[in-house]
């Protein structure tokens, strides 16, 4: 888009309301809980036929933090970290117990996983220290900093994906620390800007999704547009690889997702839907996101927390911890960062009317 995020990210103070966290459901709490996908757009899971993910290398660390029975880390009280359902849920599940046993081998620490049934209930989970690790998405984080203060340790590195109407297009491939939401509909829906979206329906991910709710909000209200009376109906898929399913089967006449979720490997849509990237197009992206990444809980040990970070920088570097990280949230490596990184996109935010600060209860 040719205008600055500042110029576009106008709301109104109806999407404060709906972004508020008291309608959101309770964290699953069992260490690999059974994948639940939200019921519309059908399941993305893998088929039978995918290939093996090549094995971890677990070496453990020198001088690993030790616990004391029954303390957070020990046999009988594991570390927990949580994971949003952003993709499929049993692939994150997979993906994500893979990752917990090479930290427990690393570390010699116990850890486990838990999905959350909704992106809300995973900032939850670690408010209520039900998990100390999360993966949280970016606004989830911002949220979880003023509620709980979550800290950030690391940032997500992913190799750039673009499109065709992206105008970074130039930057594909290359490692970065940001990403864009993408607008698509099906190719002879006849919708190619925002406009001809009015008097149809769309697809959301979650409304705490930041690629498929907050921002694609806010760009809808910069353009006079009100998704909650200009659309013939709305609907919040769960998942980004729900919402271009949703739209590939004609149940939403657009949706909005990360770029580029019709080629993304480790949704990998094309394994169940071969034409997807041919029968949809996206239409429009929106300015750049800083990457979700991982934080901890303000209370968690700072030598489990050097453990940790330590140990997932290890598996970034290994073929087969690389794979895992990959399937889980197509993460390509990791940055340490810190409490600042958001900082930015958390002042845009605030100069749009959307605070934070004034949606957690």
């Amino acid at each position: 888009m040719k205008k600055t995020v500042v110029s576009r990210l106008v709301i109104l103070v109806m999407v404060l309301a709906i972004l508020t966290l008291s309608a959101c459901g309770p964290a699953a709490t069992t260490a690999a809980p059974t994948p639940t996908n939200p019921p519309a757009p059908a399941n993305t899971a893998l088929p039978p036929t995918a290939t093996p993910l090549p094995p971890m290398t677990c070496t453990k660390m020198a001088n690993p933090p030790t616990v004391a029975a029954g303390a957070a880390g020990s046999s009988d009280k594991p570390l927990v970290i949580a994971f949003v359902p952003s993709g499929d849920t049993g692939k994150i599940t997979t993906a994500g117990t893979a990752i917990a046993d090479c930290l427990s081998q690393m570390t010699g620490l116990s850890f486990q996983i838990v999905v959350g049934t909704s992106f809300a209930a995973t900032i939850e989970a670690m408010g209520a220290d039900k998990a100390q690790v999360g993966f949280l998405n970016t606004f989830s984080v911002l949220l979880a900093e003023q509620k709980y203060g979550i800290i950030p340790v690391l940032g997500n590195l992913r190799k750039y994906a673009t499109n065709a109407v992206d105008p970074d297009k130039t930057l594909g491939g290359q490692m970065e620390p940001f990403y864009k939401a993408e607008f698509i509909t099906k190719a002879d829906s006849g919708i190619k800007t925002l406009a001809d979206l009015k008097g149809k329906s769309f697809c959301f991910v979650d409304p705490n999704s930041t690629s498929g709710y907050i921002v694609p909000r806010i760009i809808f209200k910069a353009n006079g547009i009100d998704p909650d009376k200009d659309f013939s109906a709305t609907t919040n898929a769960g998942s980004h690889p729900n919402v271009a399913i949703a739209v590939y089967k004609g149940d939403c006449d657009a949706g909005v997702a990360y770029i580029d979720i019709l080629t993304d490997a480790s949704a990998n849509l094309k394994a169940t839907y071969p034409d997807i990237a041919t029968k949809l197009v996206a239409f429009l992206v929106s300015d750049k996101i800083p990457n979700d990444g991982v934080q901890v809980t303000k209370t968690l040990d700072p030598t489990i927390k050097d453990a940790v970070v330590t140990g997932l920088l290890a598996m970034a570097k290994d073929p087969g911890g690389a794979a895992q990280l990959k399937a889980l949230y197509n993460i390509a490596g990791f940055m340490k960062i810190d409490a600042t990184f958001y900082d930015d996109f958390a002042n845009i935010l605030k100069k749009a009317g959307v605070d934070p600060a004034t949606l957690v209860k």
